[in-house]
């Protein structure tokens, strides 16, 4: 693995100079939280580092909320994206399975991600609903994204993953090589003490595969029970770093708006004779999980939900699938 140094000054001041080439968007700190902005000059400095996780995942950048198909719009210029947790990385690999399809390729979200350089971040906190490692994900990334970028003091540490990561930081002449074991120590003592927090934190979760058993072999009164206080919003699916049904909205003009959907509205199912199978709510409910743990994995290799927690953390209902699944594994 391949780990590189630069002075946190120094890379603040490169990552300003590249604003006339890119555009960069990175996780940014206020008094709110942390959540993705456009990075300029005034706000660089507030980069997150180390904490998980932005508000926003990373599909949004991806699969807009909605997008005019039509318009033959693309990137104006390259973008950068800084502060991706390694569970917003993973989740990008299901939705490239389903829009880079070889016979289906999704020319708009190929554009994205073929003008996207990626740096994530690694998470040395969790937060309440965090639960990446019960799926087997860890807690950085060494593969998926093109960079991966650590802050320790006064030094900003890269981990090269991709040719397009080491392209990138080619631009950099002030990057030096990392050759003090002590901080790579530390770096990877954080891994473990990371993943040790995450694990205790979720020790009664069953795994991914075993609770899409527990899923599909269910009962309707779980269903009745968790989804009586859905309000059918949908925050959950367009929160989520791997939900990815939408609609094509025709407009006037001859146009298409594509707009994300979710199974959990009412109508969702419903076809122009009149007929919905998922009508009541709790089928709605259940419908969700079944594709997440049951259907998707069936159809894809990658998995359909990463661990980030943000459908728990979004949920007007205040609706917990953890501690539905833990139920559901007593």
């Amino acid at each position: 693995m391949q780990y590189l140094s630069i002075r946190k000054e120094e890379w603040d001041k490169a990552i300003e100079q590249l604003l006339s080439s890119y555009t960069i968007f990175a996780s940014v700190e206020n008094e709110f939280g942390i959540d993705y902005e456009i990075v300029s000059p005034s706000n660089i400095s507030r980069i997150s580092y180390n904490k998980a996780k932005p508000a926003t995942s990373l599909k949004t950048f991806f699969l807009p909320v909605r997008e005019n198909v039509t318009s033959g719009a693309t990137l104006k210029k390259q973008r950068v994206i800084i502060g991706a947790p390694n569970c917003d990385v993973q989740g990008l690999k299901i939705l490239d399975e389903i829009y880079l399809d070889k016979d289906f390729n999704d020319i708009f979200y190929r554009d994205k991600r073929e003008n996207t350089v990626l740096i994530s971040i690694d998470c040395f906190e969790k937060q309440e609903h965090c639960h990446c490692t019960s799926y087997g994900i860890k807690p950085w990334s060494d593969s998926d994204s093109d960079l991966a970028a650590v802050r320790t003091g006064d030094l900003i540490i890269l981990r090269i993953n991709t040719p397009r990561g080491q392209q990138f930081v080619n631009q950099f002449s002030v990057v030096q090589a990392l050759r003090d074991e002590n901080i790579i120590s530390e770096i990877e003592n954080a891994h473990r003490n990371t993943e040790s927090l995450l694990l205790e934190a979720n020790k009664g979760l069953p795994d991914y595969k075993e609770t899409g058993a527990l899923v599909k072999n269910a009962g309707r009164e779980i269903w009745k029970k968790y989804s009586a206080s859905c309000v059918s919003c949908g925050a959950c699916a367009t929160i989520c770093p791997t939900c990815s049904c939408f609609l094509l909205v025709d407009k006037p003009g001859f146009e298409k708006i594509k707009q994300l959907d979710a199974c959990q509205y009412p109508g969702f199912q419903r076809v122009a004779g009149g007929e919905d199978t998922l009508h009541d709510l709790p089928n709605r409910f259940r419908n969700r999980y079944m594709c997440k743990y049951v259907w998707k994995p069936e159809k894809f290799s990658s998995i359909a939900c990463t661990g980030c927690g943000r459908c728990i953390e979004a949920c007007i209902g205040k609706i917990n699938k953890n501690e539905l699944f833990i139920e559901l594994a007593k």
